[in-house]
């Protein structure tokens, strides 16, 4: 008898925290709170943005200038950030990197102090909101730079609007293959709510594409980001930052000098006017 007492326990158990997963999963995949606790100071040159998007949200950004100005020459750079970062700090890191790119960010749906709830389709969606509002002030070259989640939504961009080139840092091949990697236990297939088929995007464009990851990164494991290489058909650059792990990478003098190589391996290979895909 006690072992069909243990038998029901473990599986009420089993029951539970696939429950307790699921219900959580937005937060687990969205830490807004973690995000807007992290906001840096600005500089006083730094212009905010807001964009309403088609469903009546607010999505707030910010604009960091070029330090010589507005050049027409160099490509705008359009970042979307990792699920823990916020719009400032990516604009900030960025700017660090290319200082002489104009550099826009935005807060994701959800994320403070934009409205609505976060979600993958949203996120998406809200790219097309962001490109589109940009090009009515002025047409220009855009690359986008998508960290880790924010890969998935660069990636959707490039295959709905026509990009001058990407940079895609710690990319997955999809989030459902992802989730399985971190709950082998779970019915992921089942329960995910959430979904970001990179793989699937990337193969409908031909945008110029760079992809970088880190060597010892557990969060998105090679076998993620390996079939990527393989189905991008514009990859100008790939390059893996091999002593470093999901989160310190960037600050890895190597990581700068090869997310430096991607802009210009991308700009060589786009003709001043970019055409629609």
């Amino acid at each position: 008898m006690w072992i069909a007492y243990l038998t029901l326990g473990a599986g009420l158990l089993y029951i539970g925290l696939v429950t307790a997963t699921s219900i959580a999963q937005t937060k687990l995949l969205f830490p807004t709170q973690i995000a807007a606790a992290n906001r840096p100071n600005l500089p006083p040159s730094a212009e905010r943005l807001e964009v309403r998007t088609p469903d009546g949200e607010h999505l707030i950004g910010v604009r960091l200038q070029a330090q010589s100005g507005l050049r027409d020459t160099e490509p705008l750079l359009l970042g979307f950030a990792g699920n823990a970062w916020n719009a400032e700090t990516m604009a900030l890191y960025l700017h660090g990197l290319f200082p002489e790119s104009e550099i826009v960010t935005f807060h994701y749906r959800g994320y403070p102090p934009s409205s609505g709830q976060p979600g993958a389709e949203a996120l998406l969606s809200d790219s097309l909101s962001i490109f589109d509002h940009l090009m009515q002030e002025r047409e220009r070259r855009v690359v986008a730079v998508g960290f880790s989640v924010g890969s998935g939504v660069a990636a959707y961009l490039a295959c709905h609007r026509p990009l001058a080139g990407m940079i895609l840092v710690t990319p997955f091949d999809s989030l459902k293959a992802l989730a399985r990697e971190h709950f082998p236990w779970a019915p992921v297939g089942l329960l995910l709510r959430h979904h970001m088929p990179i793989i699937d995007l990337v193969r409908d464009t031909t945008t110029p594409t760079a992809l970088l990851a880190a060597g010892r990164d557990t969060i998105v494991p090679s076998r993620r980001s390996e079939p990527l290489r393989q189905a991008i058909p514009n990859l100008v650059l790939d390059r893996t930052i091999a002593e470093t792990g999901h989160n310190d990478l960037y600050n890895h003098p190597a990581f700068a000098r090869a997310m430096r190589e991607a802009l210009a391996k991308i700009e060589a290979a786009t003709p001043p006017q970019t055409s629609s895909h």
